[in-house]
């Protein structure tokens, strides 16, 4: 593989500014040749990896989860690998693919040249790497600030989710998926596509991003409360094996809601409901650890 790259950075990332210039210096010792641009408007991504797609043999993004959300379109649409470097604040794609926070060792990664395939989840034509949900994901998302996540960095999602906690008010839903139709009231419905989202909370025990499902959970509790019990074991992802959670797996997912209702993909709101979820496998090539771990 050629080693020249686009090395796209998000200044406005946790450690965007820090990161750019550690980055060009890490990546440069490993002898590539680089075409670097970066910005303030992540919006702006697809539209530079389109212009240069014809220069390059693959791009490198240094960012948290919403820049990489960003950017996808163009991936898709170019087919060129991607290489992370985790400069945001939770970084979830990158815990999923085994990659370190550690700016040295992921250029490491890239130079290694290892592709993995990996999957999407797509939810009425908007692409996400990690999970699509609604309920109480979508009271963090508005909640958390970029000033909040700078500040307190991870700490940022925990103490963010608490303060709505209290909030959390059950909403009906119709789910419809293999065919067949449920109905529930929840506080939170959550399509996974990766593994890790929020912070480091696991969709699933078993969820990986080239398992060509997605996974959701809906959770059906009564009180505020009793999402502090849970809490634990949506690290893990053995939530799904509680009562009052209900775990589905599908290639395809419609949810309906009597209102529409946002949708959070990638810690961005893009969408609302009425909702179709769709996995799309191998859908783009990422530069990975030789062994994935998740």
């Amino acid at each position: 593989m050629s080693s020249r790259a686009l090395l796209l950075v998000n200044r406005h990332a946790r450690q965007g500014q820090k990161g750019l210039s550690e980055a060009i210096e890490y990546l440069k010792t490993l002898d590539f040749d680089l075409i670097e641009e970066s910005t303030e408007n992540p919006k702006h991504l697809a539209e530079v990896i389109i212009r240069y797609q014809h220069e390059v043999d693959f791009v490198i993004i240094g960012g948290g989860d919403g820049t990489l959300n960003a950017a996808v379109d163009a991936l898709i649409d170019t087919q060129l690998p991607l290489g992370i470097l985790p400069l945001g604040t939770a970084n979830d794609l990158a815990r999923t693919l085994g990659i370190p926070n550690s700016l040295s060792e992921a250029c490491k990664i890239i130079a290694d040249g290892n592709l993995q395939r990996i999957d999407l989840g797509c939810v009425n034509g908007k692409h996400f790497f990690n999970v699509a949900s609604m309920g109480l994901s979508v009271k963090i998302t508005q909640r958390l600030t970029k000033e909040v996540k700078r500040r307190w960095g991870i700490l940022a999602y925990a103490a963010t989710a608490l303060q709505v906690l209290w909030e959390a008010r059950p909403f009906s839903a119709e789910i419809v998926i293999k065919g067949e139709s449920v109905r529930v009231k929840t506080v939170q419905i959550a399509v996974g596509n990766g593994r890790y989202y929020g912070g480091g909370m696991a969709v699933a025990d078993d969820a990986t991003i080239d398992d060509q499902r997605l996974d959701l959970y809906s959770l059906e509790i009564q009180h505020w409360w009793q999402i502090i019990l849970l809490l634990p074991a949506m690290r893990q992802g053995r939530h799904i094996h509680w009562q009052n959670v209900r775990s589905l797996q599908g290639q395809e997912i419609e949810v309906y809601t009597r209102k529409p209702r946002p949708i959070n993909t990638d810690g961005e709101i893009t969408t609302y409901t009425p909702a179709h979820f769709r996995v799309i496998p191998r859908a783009i090539a990422v530069l990975v650890p030789s062994k994935i771990r998740s």
